[in-house]
């Protein structure tokens, strides 16, 4: 055995021989719009879904999760709802997301045009983390597994195998609940159907004061120590990883803050992740459209200047709720 291979026996061991992550997957690594909380509440705001597919491809489409009961027929099912308390009136999530997506799958399969795939990330928000909730949306995915990218099951959780590339790549977040019943769980045979996010580090704080400190200051590698696994593909952030406070404490944007921004994305990028930012909105009072002012820059020119750093940074999933805005924004840059 050449000493070569041997020193990546060893660097398996400790995780640093693995497989590079294919970042260029997505949208060749370049950032995509992520339409945040991307489904009605309470009954208003219904056409968000076809606003956010009216944007252009492709597009993030979130979708947060609970098990709800149909009135009609008292079965449950997985509904997309922004409480973990359903009263039944919330639409299932095969109904809203998947057969409203199936022309826009159906005619991609047939253009078979590889290299705009994934079209559409899907991306889970669960509300609840009940394993019944969880089994349930697998077996959904397993019915429309022929739209999704999916990946081979590996023995060695840090060898990362290929994308099978489909329109659809399916994201999820953190909580090892998810990651048991979505990868740990599933037999050597099959393949993964959705994909989850990395643990950010736990912070140690005497205070909550400490706490909003240090997410801002920290380093990179301290705030993300692992690397990607088969199954852990992306970095899901708040912008308080970015500016002390968030949103609502952002004066002017600076050359500092822009450096902690290009150095987070770098670093996961280095490590083999793809990184999304929640939430960049920037809109008065009148403007709001049932979004939640704890996102709130407050102004369009705010907002911009996050959203520009952004994408020259290479943010590969930019969240925020004006789909439309931030669409002709990132259409006029890259002119």
């Amino acid at each position: 055995m050449n000493l070569a291979r041997l020193f990546c026996l060893f660097a398996a061991a400790v995780t640093v021989c693995a497989q590079p992550a294919p970042l260029g997957f997505l949208n060749h690594n370049q950032p995509v719009l992520d339409a945040h909380n991307c489904y009605p509440y309470e009954g208003q705001y219904a056409d968000r879904i076809e606003r956010a597919l009216k944007t252009g491809f492709p597009v993030a489409i979130e979708q947060d999760i609970a098990w709800g009961v149909d009135r009609k027929t008292g079965k449950g099912r997985p509904v997309v709802t922004h409480s973990s308390k359903t009263t039944g009136a919330e639409p299932a999530l095969r109904d809203h997301f998947f057969e409203h997506v199936r022309p826009i799958v159906e005619k991609a399969l047939a253009e078979s045009d590889r290299d705009r795939w994934p079209l559409i990330i899907l991306h889970f928000d669960f509300k609840s983390l009940d394993p019944k909730l969880l089994r349930a949306v697998w077996q959904l995915l397993g019915e429309y597994q022929s739209w999704i990218t999916t990946s081979p099951q590996t023995a060695d959780p840090h060898q990362l195998a290929p994308f099978d590339p489909k329109p659809l790549l399916v994201l999820t977040e953190d909580a090892d609940v998810q990651e048991r019943i979505f990868f740990r769980e599933i037999p050597t045979e099959a393949r993964l159907r959705v994909f989850g996010s990395a643990h950010t580090a736990h912070i140690q704080a005497k205070s909550e004061q400490q706490r909003i400190h240090l997410a801002a200051t920290l380093p990179p590698e301290r705030l993300l120590t692992e690397p990607p696994t088969n199954y852990r593909r992306w970095w899901n952030n708040s912008w308080f990883e970015v500016e002390e406070g968030g949103q609502n404490k952002a004066g002017d944007w600076t050359p500092a803050a822009g450096k902690r921004l290009r150095a987070l994305v770098d670093h996961a990028h280095q490590l083999g992740y793809w990184i999304r930012f929640y939430t960049l909105d920037g809109f008065k009072p009148a403007e709001n459209r049932g979004w939640d002012n704890n996102y709130n820059f407050r102004s369009r020119q705010t907002v911009a200047a996050r959203w520009q750093a952004s994408i020259e940074a290479g943010v590969n999933l930019i969240a925020t709720d004006q789909y439309e805005d931030l669409a002709e924004f990132m259409r006029r840059l890259s002119q």
